[in-house]
């Protein structure tokens, strides 16, 4: 299954090929997306995103994953994230938001078996 491309971004709203709902943060991996929705892993800007966080996309295949900070990178990444992802195999790529939907869509053109999760406001 291919990872689905990120057809826009701006601020608040994210939208995914195929998909005709309208995210604010969202979760993308091969073959599907879904809201992200902080209250489920207890999610704050700080200490930001935990591996909880990410398990989904994990599971469901990703072997790259793209973290999405923010437009003004205000969501944090503590190291033991991106450890967690490390430790199971995957390449882990940390970026403001607009560059993470940009090298997302860009490996997953490529074929790239990518997931993310994009924080579209601050």
């Amino acid at each position: 299954m291919s990872s689905p491309e990120i057809a826009s971004l701006s601020w608040g709203q994210m939208k995914v090929k195929g998909c005709s709902t309208t995210y604010k943060d969202c979760k993308v991996w091969p073959g599907g997306s879904r809201t992200w929705d902080w209250r489920e892993t207890g999610t704050n800007h700080s200490p930001g995103v935990q591996p909880a966080d990410l398990e989904e996309v994990v599971r469901k295949g990703a072997k790259t994953v793209v973290i999405g900070r923010g437009m003004s990178e205000a969501l944090q990444v503590p190291p033991s994230t991106v450890d967690y992802l490390k430790k199971n195999g995957i390449d882990v790529l940390v970026l403001q938001t607009e560059k993470a939907v940009e090298e997302y869509n860009a490996l997953a053109a490529q074929g790239v078996k990518v997931g993310g999760v994009f924080h579209s406001t601050c």
